[in-house]
């Protein structure tokens, strides 16, 4: 399998309600070289942006109070260049579709989810 090197520069926020999961999602990036910071609320994923734009935020589609398609909208606005990819354990394929629909040109990648798998789709949306 091809290693995708994400360079140093880049910097990647990751957006999960599930705190085990995206702490120690961030934290296996980081033994691979990958520049993280990661949140479990949208609101800190706002106020971060607000502070510094990110080159990619990956985003969980269900969160409460605001959607990961909700959150894209609004980080979109104070970072017009940020990339996003979604991730779902939840739903079916209407649901995943729409969802696709609603979020453009985004990237999905299901939940459990694999890191190689998520690694490959970073190298995919800036274009490594």
């Amino acid at each position: 399998m091809k290693r995708v090197t994400v360079g140093g520069e880049m910097k990647i926020l990751l957006v999960d309600d599930e705190v085990e999961f995206v702490s120690a999602l961030a934290e296996r990036l980081t033994l691979r070289g990958i520049d993280v910071e990661w949140v479990s609320r949208p609101e800190d994923a706002i106020s971060r942006v607000e502070q510094r734009c990110y080159d990619l935020a990956v985003l969980d589609v269900k969160m409460p109070r605001l959607s990961g398609i909700g959150l894209k909208v609004i980080l979109q606005k104070k970072c017009p260049d940020m990339k996003f990819i979604f991730l779902t354990g939840h739903g079916s394929e209407e649901s995943y579709e729409a969802g696709t629909a609603e979020a453009g040109s985004a990237y999905y990648l299901m939940k459990p989810l694999k890191l190689n798998d998520l690694i490959r789709k970073i190298g995919e949306v800036m274009g490594s």
